[in-house]
C-alpha cells in the first residue's frame, strides 16, 4: 500500500455551499476558472465520474483520474479508479488536488490536507452541495478577497489546512 499523498480538495462554492445545478457550473467566473487552473496545473487531479462527464475531456497538462464504480468505463487520457483509495493507490504518494463532485469531496473531507476554496458570495439555484467546513476541524489560512465587475459580485479564495495531521 502507499503512502497517502498530500490532498487538496479545489472546489467553488456559492454563498449556500452549492457546487452544481444540473451536472454544470451554476455560475460563469472566469477569474475562477483561471484559479482553479492555476492551483491544479501540473498535479494530478481526481474527480468523479460525474464531474468528469461535466468536463467532458481530460484536462491538458494534468494527470486525469476518474472514480468510478463502472468497472468497464474508459476514456482516452484518463486512469480509471473504482474508488477514492483506488485513486489513492494510483497516486503512489504524489500530491494531488481532489476536483469533485459532492461524493468524492465528502469521502475526501476525511482524508485531505487542505483545501483551496472559493467562496462566491451570492447565491445560485443548486442541486449538488459542498459539505460543511468544520472548523474543529479546518482551520483557514488565508484569504484573497476579490470582485467580479463582469459578474457582479465578490468571491474570495480560501485556504484551509486541516488542525491535526491525519
Amino acid at each position: 500500500m502507499n503512502p497517502v499523498p498530500h490532498l487538496t480538495l479545489v472546489v467553488a462554492i456559492d454563498a449556500q455551499r452549492g457546487i452544481g445545478v444540473d451536472n454544470q457550473l451554476p455560475w460563469h467566473l472566469p477569474e475562477d476558472l483561471a484559479h482553479f487552473k492555476r492551483v491544479t496545473l501540473g498535479k494530478p487531479i481526481v474527480m468523479g465520474r460525474k464531474t468528469f462527464d461535466s468536463i467532458g475531456r481530460p484536462l491538458p497538462k494534468r494527470r486525469n483520474i476518474v472514480i468510478t464504480r463502472n468497472g468497464g468505463w474508459s476514456h482516452e487520457g484518463v486512469e480509471a479508479a473504482g474508488s477514492l483509495q483506488a485513486a489513492i493507490d494510483l497516486l503512489g504518494g504524489e500530491p494531488a488536488s481532489i476536483i469533485g463532485g459532492a461524493q468524492v469531496f465528502t469521502e475526501a473531507m476525511a482524508v485531505a490536507d487542505a483545501m483551496i476554496v472559493t467562496e462566491i458570495g451570492h447565491s445560485f439555484r443548486c442541486d449538488t452541495f459542498f459539505p460543511p467546513i468544520d472548523p474543529a476541524v479546518w482551520q483557514e489560512t488565508a484569504r484573497e478577497t476579490h470582485f467580479s465587475e463582469d459578474a457582479g459580485y465578490g468571491y474570495d479564495f480560501v485556504t484551509y489546512q486541516r488542525k491535526e495531521q491525519r
